[in-house]
């Protein structure tokens, strides 16, 4: 199948190597891609190049971070730009390899129409036992949902129907709970509705997307303490029906990894999956564009966590249930399962640090730059 869009023209996306992709990709100049959450991909470009964004499935990647404003597409076209712009791509040292498998995610865009002129979102989610190298020579025994840490974004509509497929992948049981607003039976949790989903077994989460915010979802098997520790969570953003205003967007999902498996706390601290990751691939911002940074915190045994910005401020929106901020700050606290919503502008072009103002955690891996360069 040949792409027929004029940035990719002649372009096959089912034939080319990931060699010929790359060099099309270097010969027309096209915009080169940024990784949301470990796994998302999105190709922008004010020349007009599609916006797409799709899922790296299963490999674990944890490169630079977006989500992308606007519609978003599918297609063959889409997979020999996601194939360019993977091998564009600098990875960090704690990939070794990238399966350039690609699945698409659907995000907020057009939706088969249900009753009453919904919308209705499907996704497939598996649980998976995958070891993750997380820093250099440390090998994590993970419990993921789709072979990484954080979990797949999903992204929808207030009133938009969601259903969930869950596949338990896993030697493990384990559930899909999502924060927001639902029927009990659809609570993920043990001994109601589906209850825990054996190893082999599926179950399907089926809901009205309520509030309009920033959620997550993730395990809730006991002991749920070892269940979040080892990987099985992931951010679930509903946005207002009057969208935000257009923005350069990321999630940042705030964790650990005990790698000692005694549950007396954290040996590493990341954001996004790897520890120092963002240190040496600062996330690129440009000097007077709305930023927004959608902060999870899912980090286990320690009471608290938070995020800390320099040289700049920020409007917070707790939870991202109003659109009014509340707090203008440059520092906010979250404990577990709490989230925000930060906005802010960068005056000044040069590299500002962000980190847990939790020195311990940051001198162990929660701590990263913003690279703010000229429009």
């Amino acid at each position: 199948m040949t792409s027929t869009h004029p940035d990719f023209a002649g372009v096959d996306g089912a034939t080319m190597t990931d060699a010929d992709m790359l060099r099309h990709f270097n010969d027309n100049r096209v915009e080169p891609t940024r990784l949301l959450n470990g796994a998302f991909l999105s190709v922008d470009s004010e020349r007009g190049v599609c916006r797409c964004r799709f899922e790296i499935v299963p490999a674990f990647c944890h490169s630079q971070g977006r989500i992308a404003q606007g519609g978003f597409l599918t297609g063959m076209i889409d997979i020999a730009m996601a194939h360019a712009a993977i091998a564009r791509a600098r990875f960090a040292y704690a990939v070794p390899t990238l399966d350039l498998k690609i699945s698409f995610l659907e995000a907020v865009g057009p939706g088969p129409v249900i009753a009453e002129g919904r919308v209705l979102r499907e996704w497939e989610i598996f649980a998976r036992d995958h070891e993750v190298e997380v820093a250099p020579g440390v090998r994590f025994p993970a419990w993921t949902y789709n072979g990484r840490i954080p979990g797949p974004t999903l992204r929808c509509v207030a009133g938009d129907q969601l259903r969930v497929r869950f596949v338990n992948a896993s030697a493990h049981p384990h559930t899909m709970h999502f924060h927001g607003i639902h029927p009990a039976e659809m609570d993920g949790i043990p001994d109601v509705g589906a209850g825990v989903i054996r190893p082999g077994g599926s179950a399907t989460y089926e809901f009205e997307a309520q509030p309009f915010g920033l959620h997550l979802y993730h395990c809730h098997v006991g002991p749920l303490a070892e269940h979040i520790a080892r990987g099985l969570y992931g951010t679930f953003v509903v946005d207002p029906p009057t969208p935000r205003p257009p923005a350069d967007e990321l999630v940042m999902v705030m964790h650990g990894y005990n790698t000692t498996f005694d549950g007396q706390g954290n040996q590493l601290y990341a954001v996004n999956g790897i520890p120092f990751h963002f240190m040496h691939e600062p996330i690129r911002v440009r000097r007077g564009e709305l930023v927004r940074i959608y902060l999870v915190n899912v980090l286990e045994y320690d009471l608290v966590n938070s995020f800390h910005l320099h040289g700049n401020f920020f409007d917070y929106f707790p939870t991202g249930t109003r659109l009014q901020p509340a707090e203008y700050t440059d520092t906010v606290v979250q404990a577990q399962g709490q989230r925000g919503i930060c906005e802010l502008r960068f005056p000044y072009t040069g590299r500002y640090m962000f980190h847990a103002h939790k020195s311990e955690f940051a001198e162990l891996g929660w701590m990263g730059f913003f690279e703010v360069t000229e429009r």
